[in-house]
This record gives C-alpha cells, structure tokens and sequence, in this order.
C-alpha cells in the first residue's frame, strides 16, 4: 500500500480509502468490524464515513456507520487511522437540522464524536453545499472547531469548481480554515463532471481529491450485462444503476474495459 499526501497537508493517508456508507445497514456491525480489520490489515489507514449514513433506511435515525466505526475504533491505535466523516444533512427535526450554518456544523460535529467514540475527527467535510448559509460562516465555524481541537483537517463533497474556489477564497479572506480536500463523483462514467473544471483547480490549489463512487455502484466490475434484468435495487444508489443499465453506451464502456483488464490480466474493478 502507497501513501500520499492529502492536498497541501503533511497528513499521510493510503492511497485507497474505505467508504462505509453500507455499515450498519446492508452489511451489520460484526461484517463491518471485519471489512474494517481486512482493510487495515492490508494497509489502508484511511476511514470515510457520515453522519447520515444511513438515515434513509426506514426505521434508522442517522448516524448507523458512525456508531459502527467508533464500536470498531474503540480499544484500537487511534493514532495510526484517520477517520473522515461529513456533515451537511438531516439530522434532528427543526430549521437547524440540516445545513452548513455555525449551529448545524458546531453540534453536528459533537454528535459525530460521540458516536465515533473519540477525541477529534482528522478529517471534517462538508457533504454538499448549502445555498442558504453564507460561505462566510461556515468558514467560521470549521475555523472553531480547528481551533478547539476536534477537527484537524477540513474538506468539501460535491461541490462545482466556481464555488470551490469561492469558499477557498472566503477561507483565506477569513484566514479560516481552508479545505484540503475534495469529494467529487468520478468513474469512467462520469469524467467531465470532474475533468472540465474541478482538476485544473484542484492541482493548482493543491486540494487532495478522494474520488466517490469510482466503481459506479458496482457497474464497473462487470456484474451487470446487457439484456439481463436481474438489477440489484438495494442500494441506496440503485437510481444510478437503473439509469446505467437503461444506457447502451454505457454497457460499451464496460465491454471495452472488460477487453483491457483481461488484455492486462487484471481485474476490472482493479483498471476501473
């Protein structure tokens, strides 16, 4: 396993990180505290996670794979794992249970630390924009969760390329906390979203980029063949894999990644 760099920062995290958004839901606790043992095992330091992983399953409150990570965090090195996580949606009834502003971010963050059991997030990301909170304040507040400790770093998920730079350019005006990293979807089906804009800003500003989705739901490894209507629709982004396989040209890209990875003698999740 290689490590790198994340954006302009010193912290080293691997080159392959774990997404967790199944914990606690599709896949329960001792599954995931296994999934979580092979991982580190193998060498990935490098933990995502959300509070609203997985809220959207009836009878869940949020907060699931949390819960799950700091079950498993417990009682390990806490020094040598870098938990991420996010925060920006519903979580508690109320104008203030979703959303970016200083009183959403300051509690979010609290409730997140409690369900992971420690001391400090190393990586703080904000899920998605928020249109209705100023860049301003949300700068702010990552500021004092920086300054009181229980964040180290700051990131961004989902955001386009002009108010990426806008909120960096709130943060350096503030001299706030600024984010070193970046969230975007991208696979080999979904490349311009960010090709046209968010990677020649990401390398000039030196913002670390950790890729969700580079499987596209599993479209990508292969399972899923032309004419066949066996979709698996339990994911909780089965409208992706729905409109993937409504997409001829998107059985062509796997047909030919299929021809390149045995060409290589690789797996095709390994070359996708």
């Amino acid at each position: 396993m290689h490590y790198r760099n994340l954006g302009r920062t010193g912290l080293k995290v691997s080159t392959l990180c774990l997404g967790t958004m199944t914990f606690g839901w599709s896949a329960d606790e001792a599954t995931s505290h296994a999934i979580l043992d092979a991982a580190v095992d193998a060498g990935i330091n490098f933990i995502d996670t959300a509070d609203v992983y997985s809220r959207w399953i009836a009878g869940n409150m949020g907060g699931e794979s949390e819960t799950v990570v700091g079950s498993w965090l417990k009682g390990k090195d806490r020094r040598s794992i870098v938990i991420a996580t996010k925060a920006r949606g519903r979580m508690w009834d109320g104008p203030n249970g979703e959303g970016l502003s200083r009183v959403h971010l300051i509690q979010a963050a609290e409730d997140s630390l409690r369900r992971l059991q420690t001391d400090y997030i190393d990586l703080y990301q904000t899920h998605s924009p928020d249109p209705s909170t100023p860049l301003e304040e949300t700068a702010r507040a990552l500021e004092t969760l920086v300054q009181q400790g229980k964040v180290r770093y700051v990131g961004a998920s989902n955001y386009k390329a002009w108010l990426l730079c806008k909120a960096l350019w709130a943060s350096d005006k503030l001299n706030a906390a600024r984010f070193d990293s970046l969230q975007p979807h991208y696979s080999l089906l979904n490349r311009r979203e960010y090709e046209a804009e968010l990677e020649p800003l990401c390398l000039d500003q030196g913002i670390g980029v950790i890729p969700y989705s580079p499987l596209a739901a599993g479209f990508l490894t292969g399972k899923y063949q032309r004419g066949r209507a066996d979709t698996d629709t339990s994911r909780s982004d089965s409208m992706l894999i729905r409109r993937l396989t409504a997409d001829d040209e998107a059985y062509t890209v796997v047909e030919k990644l299929r021809e390149y990875a045995n060409a290589l003698n690789l797996p095709m999740a390994h070359l996708a």
